[in-house]
């Protein structure tokens, strides 16, 4: 874990978060799925991976009061913090590897993750990450999972990735998550190439 939390810190002391592949000014397929979930302004929130995302700026704005970030690289929570300024205090931080963090059992209402779980190549590794979801999610809770797509990149910021389609990545899942909807979206990066994303958004029902 210590040479990933090193590859990434490394990464973002090279680049500026505006620089990165996956960067966009707002998530707005993120939001939309968001929106949709009417989530009270107190639910809890997660972003796992959120790291320099400014999803939670956007979060802020909408009046959302319980965020959680979660990222493995300090340097990327730190940038962050720095651009949210006074605002940072009203988010939870949490430097961590999702697939061993220690989180709150049964309180998140919305898991996010936008380009963690493509990473995650070894069997193992996945099965922390759900159980990590099960954990840390309400029953009836909302989890987002975006992934590169079936015609995605194979490698990202020097690493390999696992690429999936909407039923492969529910899969990973089990019967728990019962799928709600599936969307692909090509991501125009700041570089001017394009990369496919795959978003599915399940709901927890615990069996």
């Amino acid at each position: 874990m210590a040479a990933v939390r090193e590859h990434w810190d490394a990464l973002y002391s090279r680049k500026t978060p505006e620089g990165v592949s996956w960067y966009q000014r707002h998530l707005e397929r993120s939001l939309s799925f968001i929106d949709q979930a009417k989530l009270d302004r107190d639910d809890p929130i997660i972003d796992v991976g959120g790291g320099a995302s400014t999803l939670v700026d956007d979060l802020l704005d909408r009046g959302f009061t319980d965020l959680t970030v979660l990222d493995i690289s300090r340097s990327a929570i730190d940038a962050a913090k720095a651009r949210l300024g006074d605002r940072a205090e009203r988010v939870h931080w949490i430097v961590a590897d999702v697939t061993d963090a220690t989180l709150k059992p049964d309180w998140y209402v919305f898991w996010h993750d936008r380009a963690v779980f493509h990473f995650l190549r070894e069997e193992a590794a996945r099965r922390s990450y759900v159980a990590s979801v099960r954990r840390a999610v309400k029953a009836g809770g909302h989890v987002l999972v975006a992934t590169f797509g079936p015609d995605g990149p194979e490698r990202c910021s020097g690493l390999d990735v696992v690429r999936y389609g909407a039923d492969e990545l529910h899969s990973q899942f089990g019967p728990e998550f019962t799928k709600m909807s599936s969307v692909v979206e090509n991501h125009r990066t700041p570089g001017g190439t394009e990369q496919q994303f795959l978003y599915c958004y399940c709901r927890l029902w615990p069996v």
